[in-house]
Protein backbone atom coordinates (compact mmCIF):
# COMPACT_ATOMS: atom_id res chain seq x y z
CA UNK A 1 0.00 0.00 0.00
CA UNK A 2 1.15 3.54 -0.70
CA UNK A 3 0.03 5.15 2.52
CA UNK A 4 1.68 5.37 5.89
CA UNK A 5 1.49 2.15 7.95
CA UNK A 6 -0.23 3.93 10.83
CA UNK A 7 -3.04 4.87 8.45
CA UNK A 8 -3.74 1.24 7.65
CA UNK A 9 -5.33 0.78 11.07
CA UNK A 10 -7.37 3.94 10.49
CA UNK A 11 -8.63 2.71 7.12
CA UNK A 12 -9.43 -0.74 8.50
CA UNK A 13 -11.19 0.89 11.46
CA UNK A 14 -13.31 2.93 9.05
CA UNK A 15 -14.16 -0.14 7.01
CA UNK A 16 -15.56 -1.89 10.08
CA UNK A 17 -17.61 1.10 11.22
CA UNK A 18 -15.06 3.44 12.75
CA UNK A 19 -15.11 7.23 12.79
CA UNK A 20 -15.65 8.28 9.17
CA UNK A 21 -14.67 11.97 9.33
CA UNK A 22 -11.53 11.43 11.42
CA UNK A 23 -10.36 8.70 9.04
CA UNK A 24 -10.97 10.78 5.99
CA UNK A 25 -9.29 13.85 7.43
CA UNK A 26 -6.12 11.80 7.94
CA UNK A 27 -6.22 10.52 4.36
CA UNK A 28 -6.87 14.04 3.08
CA UNK A 29 -3.86 15.32 5.01
CA UNK A 30 -1.61 12.62 3.55
CA UNK A 31 -2.82 12.79 -0.09
CA UNK A 32 -4.01 16.35 -0.70
CA UNK A 33 -0.70 17.73 -2.01
CA UNK A 34 -0.02 14.70 -4.21
CA UNK A 35 -3.56 14.79 -5.66
CA UNK A 36 -3.25 18.52 -6.36
CA UNK A 37 0.08 17.92 -8.15
CA UNK A 38 -1.47 15.11 -10.21
CA UNK A 39 -4.42 17.27 -11.28
CA UNK A 40 -2.24 20.32 -11.87
CA UNK A 41 -0.06 18.32 -14.26
CA UNK A 42 -3.20 17.39 -16.20
CA UNK A 43 -4.84 20.82 -16.40
CA UNK A 44 -1.91 23.27 -15.93
CA UNK A 45 -4.16 25.70 -14.04
CA UNK A 46 -3.61 26.24 -10.31
CA UNK A 47 -7.13 27.40 -9.52
CA UNK A 48 -8.75 24.63 -11.54
CA UNK A 49 -6.45 22.04 -9.97
CA UNK A 50 -7.53 23.23 -6.51
CA UNK A 51 -11.21 22.95 -7.47
CA UNK A 52 -10.70 19.52 -9.02
CA UNK A 53 -8.78 18.35 -5.95
CA UNK A 54 -11.65 19.40 -3.68
CA UNK A 55 -14.19 17.69 -5.96
CA UNK A 56 -12.05 14.55 -6.03
CA UNK A 57 -11.93 14.34 -2.25
CA UNK A 58 -15.66 15.06 -2.00
CA UNK A 59 -16.42 12.18 -4.36
CA UNK A 60 -13.92 9.96 -2.56
CA UNK A 61 -15.56 10.77 0.77
CA UNK A 62 -18.99 9.93 -0.61
CA UNK A 63 -17.77 6.61 -2.01
CA UNK A 64 -15.16 5.70 0.61
CA UNK A 65 -17.29 2.78 1.75
CA UNK A 66 -16.69 1.23 -1.70
CA UNK A 67 -12.90 1.25 -1.33
CA UNK A 68 -11.96 -2.41 -0.94
CA UNK A 69 -8.24 -2.01 -0.46
CA UNK A 70 -7.40 -3.93 -3.65
CA UNK A 71 -5.16 -1.10 -4.80
CA UNK A 72 -3.19 1.65 -3.13
CA UNK A 73 -5.25 4.55 -1.80
CA UNK A 74 -3.57 7.04 -4.15
CA UNK A 75 -4.32 4.79 -7.12
CA UNK A 76 -7.98 4.86 -6.13
CA UNK A 77 -7.92 8.64 -5.61
CA UNK A 78 -6.11 9.21 -8.93
CA UNK A 79 -8.79 7.23 -10.72
CA UNK A 80 -11.47 9.43 -9.15
CA UNK A 81 -9.44 12.56 -9.96
CA UNK A 82 -9.05 11.52 -13.58
CA UNK A 83 -12.82 11.07 -13.90
CA UNK A 84 -13.46 14.44 -12.22
CA UNK A 85 -11.08 16.13 -14.70
CA UNK A 86 -12.68 14.51 -17.75
CA UNK A 87 -16.13 15.40 -16.45
CA UNK A 88 -14.95 19.00 -16.18
CA UNK A 89 -13.65 18.91 -19.77
CA UNK A 90 -16.93 17.48 -21.08
CA UNK A 91 -18.92 20.19 -19.28
CA UNK A 92 -16.67 22.99 -20.51
CA UNK A 93 -15.71 21.49 -23.90
CA UNK A 94 -12.25 23.04 -23.64
CA UNK A 95 -10.07 24.73 -21.10
CA UNK A 96 -8.40 28.03 -21.82
CA UNK A 97 -6.18 30.01 -19.49
CA UNK A 98 -7.57 33.37 -18.46
CA UNK A 99 -5.49 36.47 -19.11
CA UNK A 100 -4.89 36.82 -15.35
CA UNK A 101 -3.51 33.26 -15.15
CA UNK A 102 -1.13 33.98 -18.04
CA UNK A 103 0.08 37.18 -16.38
CA UNK A 104 0.57 35.36 -13.07
CA UNK A 105 2.55 32.61 -14.78
CA UNK A 106 4.79 35.14 -16.56
CA UNK A 107 5.42 36.91 -13.28
CA UNK A 108 6.96 33.80 -11.73
CA UNK A 109 8.85 32.65 -14.81
CA UNK A 110 12.59 33.10 -14.97
CA UNK A 111 13.09 31.75 -18.47
CA UNK A 112 12.77 33.45 -21.82
CA UNK A 113 9.10 34.23 -22.63
CA UNK A 114 9.40 32.62 -26.06
CA UNK A 115 10.71 29.38 -24.52
CA UNK A 116 7.99 29.50 -21.90
CA UNK A 117 5.26 29.92 -24.52
CA UNK A 118 6.73 27.10 -26.59
CA UNK A 119 6.65 24.80 -23.54
CA UNK A 120 3.07 25.83 -22.78
CA UNK A 121 2.05 25.16 -26.39
CA UNK A 122 3.71 21.75 -26.34
CA UNK A 123 2.09 20.81 -23.02
CA UNK A 124 -1.32 21.86 -24.35
CA UNK A 125 -0.74 19.84 -27.53
CA UNK A 126 0.21 16.75 -25.49
CA UNK A 127 -2.89 17.12 -23.29
CA UNK A 128 -5.06 17.49 -26.41
CA UNK A 129 -3.51 14.42 -28.05
CA UNK A 130 -4.02 12.39 -24.85
CA UNK A 131 -7.67 13.44 -24.96
CA UNK A 132 -7.95 12.04 -28.50
CA UNK A 133 -6.55 8.62 -27.59
CA UNK A 134 -8.88 5.64 -27.08
CA UNK A 135 -10.08 5.47 -23.46
CA UNK A 136 -7.92 2.50 -22.45
CA UNK A 137 -4.83 4.33 -23.75
CA UNK A 138 -5.85 7.55 -21.96
CA UNK A 139 -6.29 5.76 -18.65
CA UNK A 140 -2.86 4.14 -18.74
CA UNK A 141 -1.07 7.29 -19.96
CA UNK A 142 -2.70 9.52 -17.34
CA UNK A 143 -2.01 7.16 -14.47
CA UNK A 144 1.57 6.53 -15.59
CA UNK A 145 2.54 10.05 -16.65
CA UNK A 146 0.59 12.37 -14.40
CA UNK A 147 -0.02 10.20 -11.33
CA UNK A 148 3.40 8.55 -11.75
CA UNK A 149 2.03 5.16 -10.76
CA UNK A 150 4.04 2.00 -11.39
CA UNK A 151 2.63 -0.40 -13.98
CA UNK A 152 1.72 -2.86 -11.23
CA UNK A 153 -0.68 -0.35 -9.63
CA UNK A 154 -2.05 0.74 -13.01
CA UNK A 155 -2.82 -2.90 -13.75
CA UNK A 156 -4.70 -3.31 -10.46
CA UNK A 157 -6.60 -0.07 -10.94
CA UNK A 158 -7.69 -0.90 -14.49
CA UNK A 159 -8.09 -4.65 -13.88
CA UNK A 160 -5.60 -5.63 -16.57
CA UNK A 161 -2.28 -7.43 -16.42
CA UNK A 162 0.90 -5.52 -15.71
CA UNK A 163 2.22 -6.58 -19.10
CA UNK A 164 -0.93 -5.23 -20.78
CA UNK A 165 -0.43 -1.90 -19.03
CA UNK A 166 3.13 -1.72 -20.37
CA UNK A 167 2.07 -2.63 -23.92
CA UNK A 168 -0.81 -0.12 -23.89
CA UNK A 169 1.52 2.60 -22.60
CA UNK A 170 4.11 1.87 -25.32
CA UNK A 171 1.44 1.89 -28.06
CA UNK A 172 -0.09 5.10 -26.71
CA UNK A 173 3.32 6.83 -26.67
CA UNK A 174 3.96 5.69 -30.23
CA UNK A 175 0.56 6.94 -31.39
CA UNK A 176 1.03 10.26 -29.57
CA UNK A 177 4.45 10.80 -31.13
CA UNK A 178 3.06 10.14 -34.61
CA UNK A 179 0.27 12.68 -34.12
CA UNK A 180 2.57 15.28 -32.57
CA UNK A 181 5.18 14.84 -35.30
CA UNK A 182 2.51 15.38 -37.96
CA UNK A 183 0.99 18.37 -36.21
CA UNK A 184 4.13 20.08 -35.03
CA UNK A 185 6.47 18.97 -37.83
CA UNK A 186 9.05 17.75 -35.30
Amino acid sequence: MDFLPELWYTVKNYMVGGERMDTFEKLYTVYNDRMYAFLYRMCADRSLAEDLTQETFLQAYQSFHQFRGECAVFTWLASIGKHVYFKHLRRNKHHLFSAKDNIDMYAVQTEDPAEYMQKQYMQAAVRRVIGQLPKKYQDVVLLRTYAQLPFSEIAISLKISENSAKVIFFRAKKKMMEVLQNELAL
